[in-house]
């Protein structure tokens, strides 16, 4: 339990009803041993931890982020997903809080045991169709009587934005969503238990000019043999195991040394003006900064890095490296 630090006037006023009489520091102690008593709601039962609930948040927003590419992609319109809550509840309370009629994507997670269930608001999943049909993404909700070739376009679109949620838990689980089952009726899909505990991840989601939320409902037979894994320790454990491949740092160095690096030998600068560089001519000297009795100065891709020396190695031109360059060392006229 947390302590809770009293200000000055705080204990000032305490004291002072204690010596009045106001508050009798016999009843204080009696409050004290008392056991304290918390109401727990075994229908609502908290299976997972706040710390685990963040790292679903992390993942979900991953799959909020590649969702919205995806939709783009598709709709070609502006799309925009984001994450708007995370939260744990009886599966009965879920399919209460959804419409009556609304659509229903349900797939399985394998290696995963148990099914997921990704729920469309109608107004969301008919501005996509609408798009896909060609029209302006204006919502009707209909769903009550969808024919067979809006229900296969539907379910299509949904079928192949899983690939983004594979990629979503790829840092965390490798696994295989497939679409099971499309159903518009909550009342004739029964995932789990209704008081079996679900996480369900609300999507605030806009096509063109129509909101609507998209849920994605998670039981907790799905997420229990990887349930270890969604804590912050897990995460700063597997980035710590990270060992270098050798291969790999290999094929890193050999591709590092055969990139080739501009290398200049500076002579010396000069500074004119626009006047005095054009009037500039045949036999014209320009003299420059650079002292005889100093360094020069070798620059690789621009950067000042050694002090060199002219000379000459057989009939060529060439420089001899003296240091390393040093930002005030060498460079006094």
């Amino acid at each position: 339990m947390a302590e809770e630090v009293l200000s000055q006037n705080e204990i000032d006023s305490l004291l002072s009803a204690l010596s009045s009489g106001e508050m009798d520091a016999e009843e204080l102690k009696k409050e004290e041993k008392e056991k304290k008593v918390r109401v727990y709601d075994f229908k609502r039962a908290l299976r997972f931890s706040k710390d685990q609930v963040r790292s679903l948040s992390r993942i979900h927003e991953n799959f909020s982020r590649l969702l919205t590419t995806y939709f783009s992609a598709q709709l070609r319109t502006y799309v925009d997903i984001q994450v708007a809550s995370v939260d744990q509840l009886p599966y009965e309370e879920f399919i209460r809080s959804i419409p009556a009629m609304t659509i229903l994507n349900i797939f399985s997670v394998p290696p995963l045991e148990g099914r997921i269930l990704l729920e469309a608001n109608p107004n969301v999943a008919y501005a996509m169709l609408d798009r896909v049909l060609g029209g302006r993404g204006s919502s009707v909700n209909k769903v009550d009587n969808l024919t067979e070739i809006e229900t296969t376009i539907m379910s299509h679109l949904f079928e192949r934005a899983l690939e983004n949620y594979q990629e979503a838990w790829g840092s965390i689980v490798d696994i295989d969503p497939m679409l099971e089952d499309f159903e518009v009726n909550p009342q004739f899909l029964q995932m789990v238990s209704p008081n079996e505990t679900v996480i369900v991840v609300s999507l605030n989601t806009t096509i063109g000019e129509t909101s609507g939320m998209i849920n994605v409902c998670i039981p907790h037979v799905v997420l229990e043999p990887i349930i270890p894994k969604l804590s912050v320790h897990y995460w700063m454990q597997k980035e710590q195991s990270k060992e270098r491949n050798p291969e790999d740092f290999e094929a890193i160095s050999r591709t590092i040394q055969g990139a080739e690096l501009n290398v200049l030998a500076v002579l010396g600068e000069a500074d004119m003006s626009i006047e005095q560089f054009l009037n500039l001519d045949e036999n014209d000297v320009i003299r420059l900064d650079q002292s005889i009795e100093h360094p020069m100065i070798m620059k690789v891709d621009d950067e000042p890095k050694f002090y060199i020396q002219p000379g000459q190695v057989k009939s060529k031109m060439a420089v001899q490296i003296l240091d390393e360059f040093t930002k005030g060392g060498g460079e006094d006229e």
